[in-house]
């Protein structure tokens, strides 16, 4: 009886921390999510052309991985409730910056630097990293697939509340008020507070280790190179359409709504998408579901790519791609947790996630670039096509088994 109790109250609070966690990226990826949506009316407005744009929003990618490792790293030795309160804080005030730009200058500050770094401390690395030393090892790969869903559902709701606000009060207003939403995400603070030294949930054949040998094991490791390397083509792919789906979209003929609602549906279905994949990387092997997970992306933008641009194809587009949207995440994560144990986990996939990082910043920038110097964003979809059937030949070899290390 006292086992069934002790077993109730820790699934309990084990739900509670996932609400948490995903209340966090739910907010943090959302709002992040809505910036595709201010590139037409601030570039009209202030006179930018799209690589301007697009440049401030691959510096944030850039930035944002940058620094994940680093707030992994304070995360990990300090706690992350802390990390998450501060990154909230900025994220909040590089927003508020952002709807003061009226140069390229301000711009890059606001929507690049600082926002980089509230999305670096309030985002996936530190917040599964707290979450993986808080919840038992057998719901780890469940756990990181329904908070990664928390990004998604922020998707849905942020980007038709985003498009409303910005035609009702315009972008500067919009981008106010986002900065006062965002400081909700102090509340998961609360929750999440673990660092590495924290006697939490282990494999059974956990040593504890340095930080620096961490690193040092984790650099040698070919599993974790790959993944690292497979992660560049999500963070490619899926930031050129963040940011550039809904210009693409316009410029061939559909309306501002269309895209807000072709958002939203990659989020709503990314939702039932990220939770499918953390359940089944609980059940097969993890490396094959993301090996065909970015195999199937390259085949969904191969036909979309096909066929002229409708409303019809846009939706149906949106539906495909948002099942396959951030599937790799919980995927992903739970690989570095199994491989590595959840001592260092914030640090060890924020270096993961700069990889996927360094992707967005050129699938955002490259894909500015190109359209002002070609009028066109065609090259781009061939390279993220192209870069998928690798990323899925790359994931095959990867070794899904936890290190075995000598007891000192």
């Amino acid at each position: 009886m006292q086992k069934k109790i002790t077993n109730i109250a820790l699934r309990s609070n084990t739900n509670v921390l996932i609400i948490a966690a995903a209340l966090a990226i739910s907010l943090s990826m959302g709002i992040r999510s809505t910036f595709g949506l201010f590139q037409t009316p601030m570039n009209f407005e202030l006179g930018f052309d799209r690589e301007i744009f697009g440049f401030a929003m691959a510096l944030q990618q850039l930035l944002w991985g940058l620094f994940q490792p680093i707030c992994g790293m304070i995360a990990d030795r300090y706690g992350s409730g802390r990390v998450i309160v501060g990154g909230a804080i900025i994220y909040s005030f590089g927003l508020f910056v952002m709807s003061g730009a009226e140069t390229p200058f301000v711009l890059n500050i606001g929507g690049g630097w600082l926002i980089g770094f509230g999305l670096a401390a309030t985002s996936f690395s530190v917040v599964l990293g707290a979450l993986g030393r808080l919840v038992p090892v057998e719901r780890q790969s469940v756990a990181f697939g329904i908070a990664s869903a928390g990004g998604s559902f922020g998707q849905f709701i942020m980007a038709p509340l985003g498009q409303q606000i910005i035609q009702t009060q315009g972008w500067s207003q919009a981008l106010i008020i986002l900065s006062v939403v965002v400081c909700a995400i102090i509340i998961s603070a609360a929750f999440l507070q673990s660092k590495a030294s924290d006697k939490t949930y282990q494999p059974t054949n956990f040593v504890s280790q340095t930080m620096r040998e961490a690193l040092a094991e984790a650099a040698a490791n070919r599993s974790y190179q790959l993944l690292t390397i497979g992660f560049f083509v999500c963070g490619f792919q899926v930031a050129f359409l963040a940011m550039h789906l809904p210009a693409y979209l316009q410029d061939a003929g559909m309306t501002a709504r269309t895209s807000a609602i072709a958002l939203a549906l990659i989020g709503f279905f990314n939702i039932v998408g990220t939770y499918a994949c953390g359940v089944l990387g609980g059940i097969f092997p993890k490396r094959y579901i993301l090996s065909l997970l970015y195999f199937t992306r390259a085949i969904v933008f191969s036909i979309f790519i096909s066929f002229p641009v409708s409303e019809g194809s846009v939706y149906l587009f949106s539906i495909m791609i948002g099942l396959l949207w951030l599937g790799t995440v919980p995927l992903t994560s739970a690989l570095v947790a199994k491989i590595f144990g959840a001592q260092y986990m914030a640090t060890l996939f924020g270096i993961v996630y700069f990889g996927h990082q360094l992707g967005s910043f050129f699938g955002v920038w490259i894909g500015g670039y190109l359209f002002d110097e070609m009028n066109s964003y065609e090259l781009v979809w061939y390279g993220s096509i192209l870069l998928g059937f690798i990323a899925a030949l790359m994931h095959l070899p990867i070794r899904e088994v936890s290190l075995q290390r000598a007891k000192a």
